[in-house]
């Protein structure tokens, strides 16, 4: 982050009760009765859009089902089952436009049945006890290394270990779970849940873990494969896309995703560096996360720049409203061109205004805007840093700037298996990157148990 100037505001002019009131939880969880007045609103359908609908499968009828029958752990391990990090996807996950959008109550012009907080009513108290419902297989013998500790990596591990694979998890930071921790607004997951949620998942055993461990640099693919019967990769996209603008190494210029982690990971919020006017480039969910979390820091004015209409943004609607909601501005059509700068430090930023698709793609009117800003967050995508990972580029078939795997999750190499936003097609969900590690892990142990005694992992040490 790059908050050096005296004329920048170095912390929020709000008190920190006030801070602590903004970043309240998005979602509060439901009470037993409210759960059950919602448990009663689903129809069960036989063939349920919603399951269809979840990247995961889970039999969504069936745990509400469960819940109306109070029967709270089964209903969890209807849903674990399927998605282990279902505690966190009941908080972060896109209903909106997955499952609550399938509910055949839309068709009835009534409000879907809220489906994720009824997840996180089954899920939360298993998980906050520390209920462990699965157990091991009998061990197999075989290692697999998993590179990342995100989503699509943990739970590739977990499933892993459930069919009995010893898995040693590889990862550059210091914590696990990956945008879990570091990447995700922390008003949609507070009170430290993604930790939680990781110690409750390890339990099952057969997990080791090993951080500070920058695959490419401290240890290359080509040594994994050596050492390991199979390879997963779950490297995510840990390089902030180019935004091609004069002076970005000014003061106040920062990645989005850099300032998250910041805020996730420190002790007092109202501690870090504040912009006055805000302006915030692109229009996907870092977008919005880093819009609404500056607001509610304290800045004066923040404003989204994306340069194509609302319809087009990544950011799903309720995403977009909830913005609004919380006094982001949201402006459409705008193209950064260049910035403004004064003294080594941001004053604002140029844009070109374009005008809507008539046919012939998007077209440029000729206008120029300009928004005043103390703080501009890059927010316009990720990319897999090819530069640092060594030998992965040269030995793993990717396309464009992502992995390229088949419908099991497998690249070009036969011991090597990816999921989660670094592949090709990468939906930069965890719901979708935790389905892509099951989905993998299924596929390695069938791999393994068909080609037995084939692996170095019979004289592993």
């Amino acid at each position: 982050m790059v908050f050096r100037s005296k004329n920048t505001n170095p912390t929020s002019s709000m008190s920190d009760e006030q801070i602590a009131n903004n970043f309240v939880e998005m979602h509060p969880p439901l009470t037993p009765s409210q759960a059950l007045i919602e448990a009663d609103r689903c129809y069960f359908c036989y063939d349920a859009p919603c399951t269809t609908a979840c990247p995961t499968g889970i039999d969504i009828p069936k745990f509400i089902q469960q819940i109306r029958s109070d029967n709270i752990v089964g209903s969890a391990r209807t849903i674990l089952e399927e998605n282990i990090m279902g505690g966190m996807c009941a908080r972060v996950c896109p209903t909106e436009v997955l499952c609550e959008q399938a509910c055949v109550r839309n068709s009835h012009e009534e409000k879907p049945v809220e489906i994720g907080l009824l997840q996180r009513h089954a899920t939360d108290p298993v998980i906050g006890a520390g209920l462990q419902l699965f157990e091991r297989s009998k061990n197999s013998e075989h290692r697999i290394a998993v590179v990342g500790a995100g989503p699509a990596g943990i739970s590739c591990a977990h499933r892993l270990a459930m069919l009995g694979h010893e898995v040693v998890v590889f990862d550059a930071n210091a914590k696990l779970g990956g945008l879990n921790e570091y990447g995700l607004a922390a008003y949609k997951t507070v009170d430290d849940f993604a930790q939680k949620e990781i110690n409750y998942i390890l339990d099952i055993g057969g997990i080791s873990i090993e951080s500070g461990i920058r695959v490419g640099i401290d240890l290359k693919l080509a040594d994994l494969r050596e050492k390991f019967d199979a390879v997963f990769l779950g490297i995510g996209l840990p390089q902030v896309n180019d935004l091609s603008l004069n002076r970005l190494e000014v003061d106040g210029v920062v990645d989005a995703v850099d300032y998250i982690a910041a805020l996730r990971q420190t002790e007092k919020i109202s501690s870090l560096p504040v912009g006055n006017n805000v302006v915030v480039i692109g229009g996907g969910m870092t977008a919005i996360d880093i819009a609404v979390q500056s607001k509610m820091l304290g800045a004066q004015s923040v404003t989204i720049a994306y340069r194509r209409g609302p319809d087009e943004m990544a950011a799903s609607g309720f995403e977009q409203r909830y913005a609004l909601t919380n006094g982001v501005a949201i402006q459409h059509w705008l193209t950064p061109k260049s910035l403004q700068v004064g003294e080594g430090r941001l004053i604002g930023v140029y844009f070109e205004r374009g005008m809507a698709d008539c046919g012939n793609g998007p077209s440029t009117s000729g206008d120029s805007v300009f928004l005043a800003a103390d703080v501009m967050f890059k927010a316009i995508g990720q990319t897999i840093d090819w530069e640092t990972l060594g030998d992965i580029p040269e030995l793993v078939s990717h396309a464009a700037t992502r992995i390229d795997v088949d419908e099991n999750r497998r690249t070009s190499l036969d011991d090597v298996w990816a999921g989660g936003d670094c592949i090709v097609d990468g939906e930069n969900l965890t719901v979708s990157a935790v389905q892509d590690g099951k989905v993998a892990a299924i596929n390695i142990d069938r791999y393994l148990r068909q080609h037995k005694n084939q692996f170095p992992g019979a004289s592993h040490d």
